[in-house]
Order: structure tokens, then C-alpha cells, then sequence
């Protein structure tokens, strides 16, 4: 590749992108014109606002405004800058908890609008998923046999003549006694969260265990198999984890840009 097309590594980093964002807002802003001033008393409507107001109207509604739409327009925002101002002069926008929260979430949109945008590549992407394949793992999937009693009493006494090789039914419930291949959600479903984490602590092939508890009542389990979930290649989740990159990334840079701000304070707080 030629020299003249390698980027600086400086100008992928996230904080070069925040301050770049708010240049650019720094000039969006100068092009609208002057803040508003509460102490004047003159409004001026340039031709740029007009057409600003045009532009706004056309692509919301997909037609130019008319003549007579557009004189409502600018009415319109007239009223708005009247009012502003004069909110402004009784300071409304002080001690203003809304207003606060509003401007605060701003400065956090700008944080993370680059995060928002980019479109990382398949080597990001990749890495993303090295680093967290807990989050798109399929199901964890289990075998097993259970026999299920009403009392913990009855469930320990079975345990002793199974393991002693004797054959026990377990008392009636409308639960399979044995299993094959279900998955962890489906196996949630049906005993609960407390029979998974015991199967999760059982050794594959090791006898029968227990008694574990269900929402049933008491169990004896002999757990065959578990079967860790893989991690599809990336091209078949690439959506999936492009979104967990992204929502991610946007609360880190978030939390950069806020610290880079923060440092810039001295703050004492009472105690």
C-alpha cells in the first residue's frame, strides 16, 4: 500500500473522534448564527434560516413548502425564539433538572455517535468474539435419568438401592425419566434452575446422585452426558456480535470522553 494512504494510528482513537464531533457541532452551529442573546430585543430572520426551515419541512413531509407554509414556518420559529428568550431572562435554564438531564444526555450523544457509525471490520469482529465466546455459545445439552419422590426421605432411600444396582420407578409425575440431548433452556423449563446448577455439578457417567431438588419435590439423578455449546463462525452471528461490539464500544467511549471532561474539573463536595 502507498504511503500516502496509511492513516495515523492517532486518528482511530476514540477521543480524536469525540473532539473532532464537536468541532464539527462548534461549526453547525456558527453557520446557524449567533446564540441567542436574552438582552436583545431584535430578531433577524436571514434567508439561511428560511431556507433551514425549508429543508427541515421538505424532508419531513417529501414536498417543498408552499409560500404560505413557509411564512407559518418562520412564524413559528419566531415564537420559539421569543419564548426562548425570554426563559433565558427569568434563567429558567438554571437549576432546571429537565433541562440539565438534557443537555448532559447532548454531550453523551456526541460521545458515542462515532461508535453508532462505524462499521468495524471482519479482524474486529473476530477478535470480539475470541474475547467473549460465553455470549454466543450455543445451549450447553444434557442426558440424563431421574426418578422423581414427593419427600426428601423417600428420594435418599431410593438412592441407596439404585446405587446398590436395584431397579426403582420413582413415583408418578408428568416428567420424562430419562433424557437425551435437551437442551439447557428446555431442561430450565421443565425442573428448574436449581436441577440445571446440579446437573452442571455432576460428573458425566459417575452414578447416581442427589437427592436434587426441583419444584416438584426430590430427585435421583444420573446424569450421561453434557455437551458444551460451540461458537458458530462468525459468519453465521456476524450481526450478533457486530451489536454486542457496538453497544459496548458506545458505553466505553461514553465513559472516556466523560473522564477526559471530568479531569478538567476541581469539584468539592461537602460531607
Amino acid at each position: 500500500m502507498a504511503s500516502w494512504m496509511i492513516v495515523p494510528r492517532w486518528t482511530r482513537e476514540p477521543m480524536v473522534h469525540f473532539l473532532a464531533a464537536g468541532a464539527v457541532l462548534f461549526a453547525l452551529f456558527a453557520w446557524q448564527g449567533e446564540p441567542a442573546d436574552p438582552a436583545s430585543r431584535t430578531i433577524d430572520v436571514s434567508l439561511e434560516d428560511r431556507a433551514r426551515l425549508a429543508l427541515q419541512y421538505e424532508r419531513t413531509m417529501k414536498r417543498p413548502p408552499t409560500d404560505a407554509e413557509l411564512d407559518t414556518l418562520t412564524e413559528q420559529y419566531v415564537r420559539e425564539e421569543v419564548l426562548y428568550r425570554e426563559a433565558l431572562r427569568l434563567g429558567l435554564d438554571r437549576d432546571d433538572a429537565v433541562v440539565r438531564k438534557r443537555m448532559a444526555n447532548k454531550m453523551d450523544f456526541l460521545a458515542q455517535s462515532m461508535a453508532e457509525t462505524v462499521e468495524p471490520s471482519d479482524e474486529v469482529l473476530a477478535t470480539w468474539l475470541a474475547d467473549h465466546p460465553e455470549r454466543f455459545a450455543r445451549e450447553v445439552r444434557y442426558g440424563f435419568d431421574q426418578r422423581f419422590f414427593a419427600e426428601r426421605a423417600a428420594a435418599e432411600a431410593a438412592l441407596g438401592r439404585l446405587r446398590a444396582g436395584g431397579a426403582v420407578e420413582g413415583e408418578p409425575i408428568s416428567l420424562p425419566p430419562s433424557v437425551d440431548g435437551t437442551a439447557r433452556s428446555r431442561a430450565t423449563e421443565q425442573f428448574g434452575t436449581a436441577f440445571v446448577d446440579a446437573l452442571d455439578a455432576m460428573e458425566p457417567g459417575g452414578g447416581w446422585s442427589g437427592p436434587v431438588a426441583s419444584g416438584f419435590g426430590w430427585h435421583a439423578v444420573r446424569l450421561h452426558t453434557r455437551k458444551a455449546g460451540e461458537v458458530p463462525p462468525l459468519a453465521e452471528i456476524r450481526e450478533r456480535v457486530e451489536n454486542d461490539w457496538r453497544a459496548e464500544t458506545i458505553a466505553r467511549r461514553r465513559d472516556e470522553a466523560y473522564a477526559l471532561l471530568r479531569d478538567a474539573y476541581t469539584v468539592t463536595i461537602a460531607r
